[in-house]
């Protein structure tokens, strides 16, 4: 099961997914075919650290807040 948390203009999409090896939850960035389009995943919380102000960074915090009740 995935889940989409961002599609840039230029054709990068980065989704939320689980590792298949281990079942954590992780990021998936498939970057577009003029960037070579090799897709990796990344731990939730270095995908956070490595530049949180990204509209993709946006979009998984945004997710982790409906999360919360008020």
């Amino acid at each position: 099961m995935t889940r989409v948390l961002y599609e840039s203009a230029n054709g990068d999409v980065w989704r939320l997914v689980r590792d298949p090896q281990s079942g954590v939850a992780m990021v998936e960035h498939k970057p577009n075919a003029s960037s070579g389009g090799r897709t990796s995943l990344i731990e939730i919380g270095k995908f956070l650290r490595a530049g949180a102000n990204g509209p993709e960074h946006q979009a998984l915090l945004q997710l982790i807040g409906t999360l919360v009740n008020d």
